[in-house]
C-alpha cells in the first residue's frame, strides 16, 4: 500500500488551461488572451503584477493566480446566477481537469509544482482568497460563495509561453520525470 507522501504526489491525468486573463490595472476589467509570456520571478507580461511601477516583482508570492474552472458554475449556483463571466474573478489562469486544492503541499520537503505546456513551471505559494471586491463584481454573498474556491497563487520558476488548451501536469519534487 502506498504511503501518504506517494499518494499526494500522484494525479490521475493532466489538466488543461481553459482560459487566460490579464489584469492590466487595478479597477480595470480583466482581459482574455489566447496566450501570454510568463517571466520567471516576475509574472505574466501585460498583467499588473508583472508590470508594476518600480521594476520587476522578484520573489513576489502572487506572480500568477490560478482558479479551478470547475468551480465557476458552483459559485454561480451559490449566488443564484445561471452563469458568471470567469473574467470577473480576476484570476490569471483557469485550469480544468485537475484538482487544484489537492496541489497544496503536505510535506515541507516536497513542494508541488505544475508544468504548463512545454516550458513553464509554477510553484504554488498559497491560497488566493476572495476579497471584498467580489461582492461588487458578483453580488451579495459572493465573498462567502468563493471561500475555499478562490484558487491558488504561484511563483513562476521557469518562464515561457502559456496558451489556452496547453496541458497542465502536476508533480511533486520527487516525481519529476515519472
Amino acid at each position: 500500500m502506498a504511503d501518504l507522501r506517494h499518494l499526494t504526489s500522484r494525479f490521475p491525468r493532466a489538466g488543461r488551461v481553459r482560459a487566460i486573463y490579464l489584469r492590466p490595472a487595478r479597477g480595470v476589467p480583466a482581459v482574455s488572451v489566447a496566450s501570454v509570456l510568463a517571466v520567471a520571478g516576475r509574472g505574466l507580461v501585460g498583467d499588473r503584477s508583472c508590470e508594476k511601477e518600480g521594476g520587476p516583482r522578484l520573489g513576489h508570492k502572487r506572480q500568477v493566480t490560478l482558479m479551478q474552472a470547475e468551480h465557476v458554475p458552483l459559485i454561480a449556483g451559490w449566488i443564484g446566477q445561471e452563469r458568471i463571466d470567469p473574467a470577473n474573478f480576476r484570476r490569471n489562469l483557469h485550469l480544468t481537469g485537475i484538482n487544484l486544492l489537492a496541489t497544496r503541499k503536505l510535506f515541507a520537503d516536497q513542494p508541488v509544482r505544475i508544468a504548463i505546456g512545454h516550458d513553464v513551471v509554477l510553484v504554488f505559494t498559497g491560497p488566493c482568497d476572495p476579497c471584498s471586491k467580489m461582492e461588487d463584481a458578483l453580488g451579495a454573498g459572493a465573498y462567502n460563495a468563493m471561500r475555499g474556491h478562490g484558487g491558488l497563487t504561484a511563483e513562476i520558476a521557469v518562464g515561457g509561453t502559456i496558451a489556452v488548451d496547453d496541458a497542465v501536469r502536476v508533480f511533486a519534487e520527487d516525481t519529476i520525470g515519472d
